[in-house]
């Protein structure tokens, strides 16, 4: 038999991702919008990590919209209310 409390249990915390870039002020606004509800993440400049662009492009199946959010390996959204910012595909594509 399992005894109830009636007190709800924690939510498991969800491994957080900002794919984003420096240049971009919807990444900005992305990340303070996280900071603000006080969520852990890990945030990905693509424009400076080249493996990071590489995992943006194979979680978007080829977008190349930032800031995308990451949860638990799942894209959450991409670009921030409406808005978002282009970069450039991955070295590999660019011939």
């Amino acid at each position: 038999m399992v005894e109830r409390t009636g007190a709800a249990e924690p939510e498991p915390r969800r491994r957080v991702e900002l794919f984003g870039s420096a240049a971009c002020p919807y990444t900005a606004e992305c990340r303070e919008r996280l900071e603000w509800e006080g969520r852990e993440f890990v945030e990905y400049d693509v424009e400076r990590d080249p493996a990071a662009l590489v995992r943006l492009h194979r979680l978007t199946g080829g977008g190349r919209t930032v800031p995308v959010l990451v949860e638990d390996g799942r894209v959450v959204a991409i670009g921030w209310q409406g808005r978002g910012c282009t970069v450039s595909p991955p070295a590999a594509e660019e011939r």
